[in-house]
């Protein structure tokens, strides 16, 4: 087999995504009306929708096979998740919060991401050294791509252009074109990158959980451009107010360094274990997962203060890009 690719027929109906395209720029982009967190909790196996802004659960949502990775698409009014312990990936609706489509992936099925524009989604397999091509809509399988040993987290970086794999085993990445797929790069990083997330500097930081540091690679040129120590056992990396933010799942700690020198500016104290985290898309805040306390810390981008604690399911991991803001009147799971 050729090394990286064994892609077999077109991953998404390219009509229907142009229509969707086509209706956003049409009518424009609304003010939003409220930030929602989807976490999924691997010891429930269950996944909490949370209202940001009220700072209360809304829903609880069965996902059975104690789900891990997560990813959130507004453009395609979805949310995606993992759960290792029965192989299973599904596509909810985000305004129903139904199951709309479910595949059975062999192997390990861990981190989730989305290339909206393709309409390619990828799932990282941890034990077989790949990651699995599907289409986004009906999570048929397309292809694989060969990657190094125990793939975890994924991300999709530029204008769509690179998928990013974190090799732990391998303390690497790989680097793949979109939408062909083909391989770029195998980038030397820590030891045991876990976490991986694309920032807004353009360049894709990836949290090595067994030196204690981040790396900041380009995708594009399959180079280190940084490296920045944070604190014990990092997990996953979120953005907001031209910072990054990582949690820290050792020291229970968010540790915060700037986007425009990579300098280490503060420590942030959360829940216990934190491990997902993202930047809501307004900016106002940060939001981490505590795996160990059931709930997740609002952390203000600019002050650095924790604003509250939110309770969750058990064991909340979220592993993925899980926040969503909405526009207009829409809401999730047809609340009002």
């Amino acid at each position: 087999m050729k090394r990286g690719l064994m892609l077999l027929r077109p991953s998404f109906q390219a009509t229907s995504f142009g229509a969707i395209l086509s209706a956003l720029v049409l009518v424009g982009t609304p003010c939003a009306a409220g930030t929602f967190a989807f976490v999924t909790n691997q010891n429930s196996s269950d996944l909490s929708v949370l209202d940001l802004d009220k700072r209360t659960e809304l829903k609880r949502i069965d996902v059975p096979g104690k789900p891990a990775g997560i990813h959130v698409s507004p453009l395609l009014d979805s949310f995606y998740t993992v759960s290792p312990d029965n192989m299973t990936v599904r596509r909810f609706s985000l305004s129903s919060c139904k199951v709309q489509a479910e595949a059975v992936m062999p192997g390990g099925p861990t981190g989730v991401v989305l290339a909206q524009t393709t309409g390619q989604l990828f799932v990282s397999d941890w034990y077989n050294s790949r990651v699995f091509v599907l289409d986004a809509e009906t999570l048929n399988w397309v292809g694989e791509l060969e990657t190094g040993a125990a793939p975890a987290g994924l991300a999709v970086a530029g204008d769509d252009e690179f998928l990013v794999s974190a090799d732990r085993d391998a303390d690497q990445v790989s680097v793949f074109s979109l939408p062909d797929l083909k391989l770029l790069h195998r980038i030397d990083v820590g030891t045991r990158p876990f976490g991986v997330a694309a920032g807004p500097d353009g360049f894709v930081h990836v949290a090595n959980v067994g030196s204690d540091d981040v790396y900041v690679v380009d995708p594009a040129r399959g180079v280190v451009i940084a490296i920045i120590a944070v604190g014990a056992r990092p997990y996953g990396i979120g953005f907001a107010a031209g910072q990054a933010f990582t949690t820290d799942q050792y020291a229970d700690t968010v540790t915060v360094y700037t986007l425009s020198d990579y300098r280490k500016i503060d420590t942030v104290d959360v829940g216990e274990y934190p491990e997902g985290i993202a930047g809501d898309p307004d900016g106002k805040m940060v939001v981490s997962t505590n795996w160990f306390s059931n709930s997740i810390s609002l952390i203000d981008p600019i002050s650095h203060d924790v604003l509250a604690e939110v309770p969750t399911g058990d064991g909340p991991r979220a592993f993925g890009q899980f926040l969503y803001s909405t526009v207009g009147d829409v809401q999730p799971c047809h609340v009002q």
